[in-house]
C-alpha cells in the first residue's frame, strides 16, 4: 500500500482490534451507527478529567450561549479527543496518537494524551495560527507543521502513522470524536431548549450534538460560512469537495465534510445556514465588548446564525476561544477607528 494515503482511502479501510497484526491507522468505518448510549457513555469517562462549562444568557440575542471558549483547551474539541482516547485504553490500546489539524484538535489530543501518559504527535498546516500552535506545545504535544491546509496535514499524518504504526485520531470523521463532541448537548438538556445552534466545519460537532439529542422534540440548525460551506454543498448540492475561502473562522476551514458526519447530518439537521464573513467579524466585536467574551472566529459563527433563527429558547455554541491576539486586536481597534471617522 502506497504511504501517501488520501483521506478516502483511510475512511475505506476497515476497524482492527488492538493487538491485530494489521495496519494501526484504521479506525471505525463511516457506515458506523451512533446511538444516544455512546455519548452517554463518553459523558462517563471524560467527566472524570472535565468539568461542565457554564451558559450565559445574553438579551442582545435573546439566547443562550453555552461557552466552550471557557473549556480545559479553550475549545470543545477536547471532549471527542479525550473520549476517543480513554475509550482506546479500555480496549485494552496504548499506542502512541498522532492527529492533523489547524489547531483546537490538536490542543484537545495533546491535552487528553497527557493526562492518560500517551505520546501524540501533531501536524499542522503551515499556516496555523501561532496562538494555536503554542497552545498544542503547552498541552505537551509534539507540533509538526506540514501541508498548505488541514487536508494536505491529514495526509501527512497518515504516512506518520503508518510509518510510526500510531494511532491517527480524525479530527471529526470518528465515531468516539463524535460521541464525545455530543456531551455538550447532554449539559443544555436542563436549560430545556429548543433550538440548539452549532458551528459546522467538518461536523464532528454537528453530529454529536444530533446523536445525543435524538429522540428529543430539540431543533439543530447548523451554521457555516459563506465559502466555507462544504457540508451545506455536499448535502444541498451533491459536491464532495470544495476549495474553501479565507476566514476568520479557520477552524471550520476544510475542503471536504466528513463522511460519517455527512450521513448524521442529512438525517438529524432541522436546517443549515450560512453567515457572511462580516457578520462572523461583527459577532467577535459584539461578544467581546457586551458579553465579555473573547472567542474566535469559528466560535462565533453559531451566535452570529442565531439572526437566522426563529425560535425561542435557543442555545448557541460558543466553540472555542483560542483567537489570535493581533487579529483580534485589529479587529476591534478598526472598529473604534470607524467610529471615531464618522464622529
Amino acid at each position: 500500500m502506497s504511504a501517501a494515503l488520501t483521506a478516502q482511502s483511510w475512511l475505506n479501510h476497515r476497524p482492527v482490534s488492538a493487538g491485530e497484526d494489521a495496519p494501526s491507522w484504521t479506525q471505525s468505518p463511516p457506515t458506523a451507527t451512533l446511538e444516544v448510549a455512546d455519548v452517554e457513555r463518553a459523558q462517563g469517562r471524560i467527566a472524570r478529567h472535565l468539568g461542565e462549562t457554564p451558559t450565559q444568557y445574553t438579551r442582545r440575542w435573546g439566547a443562550w450561549l453555552k461557552l466552550e471558549n471557557l473549556q480545559e483547551t479553550g475549545a470543545y474539541k477536547v471532549r471527542g479527543a479525550l473520549n476517543a482516547l480513554c475509550a482506546q485504553f479500555e480496549r485494552g490500546d496504548s499506542r502512541p496518537v498522532i492527529a492533523a489539524s489547524a489547531g483546537n484538535h490538536g490542543a484537545g489530543v495533546a491535552w487528553a494524551a497527557s493526562q492518560l501518559g500517551l505520546r501524540a504527535t501533531l501536524v499542522v498546516p503551515e499556516d496555523a495560527p501561532r496562538c494555536k500552535i503554542e497552545r498544542i506545545q503547552a498541552c505537551g504535544g509534539t507540533v509538526i507543521e506540514r501541508g498548505a491546509d488541514f487536508e494536505a496535514s491529514l495526509d501527512w499524518a497518515m504516512e506518520l502513522a503508518e510509518q510510526t504504526r500510531s494511532r491517527l485520531l480524525h479530527a471529526f470523521d470518528d465515531p468516539d470524536i463524535i460521541a464525545g463532541q455530543g456531551t455538550v448537548a447532554l449539559e443544555l438538556l436542563r436549560i430545556d431548549p429548543a433550538t440548539v445552534v452549532v458551528p459546522i466545519g467538518g461536523g464532528g460537532l454537528a453530529s454529536g450534538v444530533i446523536t445525543a439529542l435524538r429522540g428529543r422534540a430539540i431543533r439543530v440548525i447548523g451554521v457555516q460560512v459563506e465559502g466555507v460551506d462544504a457540508m451545506r454543498r455536499v448535502l444541498h448540492d451533491g459536491v464532495g469537495r470544495i476549495e474553501p475561502a479565507p476566514t476568520l473562522a479557520d477552524g471550520l476551514r476544510v475542503k471536504e465534510a466528513g463522511r460519517l458526519t455527512r450521513e448524521i447530518c442529512r438525517h438529524g439537521l432541522s436546517d443549515l445556514v450560512t453567515v457572511s464573513e462580516a457578520e462572523v467579524r461583527r459577532t467577535m466585536i459584539e461578544l467581546a465588548r457586551h458579553e465579555g467574551l473573547r472567542v474566535e472566529g469559528a466560535g462565533a459563527v453559531a451566535v452570529a446564525g442565531l439572526r437566522h433563527v426563529r425560535n425561542g429558547r435557543a442555545v448557541a455554541i460558543l466553540s472555542g476561544g483560542n483567537a489570535d491576539p493581533a487579529i483580534f486586536d485589529r479587529l476591534l481597534g478598526n472598529q473604534a477607528t470607524r467610529r471615531l471617522t464618522r464622529s
